[in-house]
């Protein structure tokens, strides 16, 4: 198996892999494409690079149940977000992109993304959930990524580590 990358290589494995995205996708962001759209060329890129992981979109299993975060409908409340009021004690989720070694509990990298013209969620309920990620599914590491669109101009992505 191959060695778990140091946090300063997680950093610049994801660092190389937005310099990547703005080099060759860069039309996606001039359009203000959908972010799914988005995020699944910048999990292509992450893959180049995280040798020996899987790198996987809005991957919403746990083993074989569903990914859950606990007490994720209330932190949603108490941020003003609106998500279902279904399953309140626990909240399947899906992250944008993980790194991680499916069937297992091996879970390095979460990542949400957020376009800039994107005003429906704030981003302080995915620093919430980037924390959950971290503290209840052992995420080792946790960004969120800002993406300037369209009318907004094209810049260069900051990463927020958690």
């Amino acid at each position: 198996m191959i060695a778990e990358p140091s946090e300063d290589e997680v950093r610049q494995y994801v660092k190389h892999s937005l310099a990547l995205l703005l080099r060759h996708d860069s039309y996606l962001l001039e359009i203000n494409a959908n972010e799914r759209s988005i995020s699944h060329r910048l999990a292509l890129y992450l893959q180049e690079t995280f040798q020996g992981w899987d790198v996987d979109c809005e991957y919403n299993r746990h083993h074989d149940e569903p990914k859950r975060l606990e007490d994720l409908y209330k932190i949603a409340q108490r941020r003003g977000s609106n998500v279902g009021m279904a399953d309140t004690d626990a909240r399947t989720v899906f992250p944008d992109i993980i790194v991680h070694r499916r069937g297992t509990d091996d879970n390095l990298l979460v990542i949400e993304m957020k376009k800039a013209t994107n005003s429906v969620q704030q981003n302080d309920f995915d620093f919430e959930k980037l924390r959950a990620f971290k503290d209840q599914l052992g995420y080792r590491y946790a960004v969120f990524i800002k993406l300037w669109t369209g009318d907004t101009k094209v810049t260069r992505p900051k990463p927020e580590w958690i």
